[in-house]
């Protein structure tokens, strides 16, 4: 696939880098499971890995998982770093390449898919609006057989037992998904930290996710008997209260993974 040469310097700065194999394995699999079908049904589908990191590792990743469900997809990683792309060049293979660039998204047809892990931790929250309608617009559009492309932005901790992504469309923000490793979580608040950086500042009084994460806990604890079946039904009993007040968009099956995705109407930051 032919590069687009920017008509300008890349778009961002330079993150940290750090990344872990492994690290965004329960990203990669929520995006195959809700986002796979819209992938198979495209003949040549393109993913983007924005922001991979010191070493390519999440990229090499995303391909091999992208295709259990959509054999046919390819990968680009981008880095705004050219350092980066350079030593991600000898991991490159026939769907997967390595470009320079930055929120421009470098790639000649649009994506069907933007996967942006930590990349805008460092960003301030004034930013993020300016940064997703970039983003959302280099997407594959809707149409009548498809909802278009999917960004998928979020943060995660070093080793990837817990993340908080919101998913967008082409038309902007649609859900956002609490994932993590069951037998590290004391309470679903702990995920707080974890929120992406258009959330992880409103988690104070008065604002939707404070009250979403609230009533997370409250149903945790309601939700302590099903412990001795494990932290896994404990946690499934806590979302199916959750339900009840708040428009919990998936089910069990993916509950039993350790997520639940929640519209993202519901826990928008007030104006």
């Amino acid at each position: 696939m032919p590069s687009r040469t920017p008509a300008t310097r890349p778009v961002g700065t330079v993150t940290r880098g750090t990344t872990n194999p492994n690290r965004l394995r329960r990203m990669d699999r929520w995006i195959a499971a809700v986002h796979g079908a819209e992938l198979r049904r495209a003949a040549a589908p393109v993913a983007v890995d924005l922001g991979y990191g010191a070493a390519p590792w999440t990229a090499v990743e995303l391909l091999l998982r992208l295709r259990t469900v959509a054999p046919h997809a390819r990968v680009v990683g981008v880095e705004i770093d050219p350092a980066r792309v350079a030593a991600a060049q000898p991991y490159a293979r026939v769907g997967l390449d390595f470009r320079h660039g930055g929120f421009e998204v470098p790639v000649s047809a649009p994506p069907l898919l933007i996967r942006a892990a930590n990349v805008l931790r460092q960003y301030d929250e004034g930013e993020v609006a300016a940064v997703w309608q970039r983003l959302c617009a280099r997407l594959a559009p809707a149409s009548e057989a498809s909802r278009g492309g999917l960004l998928v932005e979020g943060t995660c901790d070093e080793i990837g037992r817990r993340h908080v992504w919101v998913a967008l469309g082409p038309e902007g923000p649609r859900t956002v998904t609490f994932a993590t490793r069951l037998g590290s979580l004391d309470r679903p608040s702990d995920l707080a930290e974890r929120l992406p950086k258009a959330l992880i500042h409103r988690n104070v009084p008065g604002e939707p996710v404070h009250a979403f994460l609230r009533d997370f806990d409250r149903a945790w604890a309601a939700a302590a008997p099903y412990a001795s079946y494990g932290a896994r039904q404990r946690w499934m009993r806590a979302v199916r209260d959750l339900t009840a007040d708040w428009p919990v968009t998936d089910g069990p099956v993916r509950w039993r993974q350790g997520e639940v995705t929640v519209r993202w109407e519901a826990l928008a930051p007030r104006a």
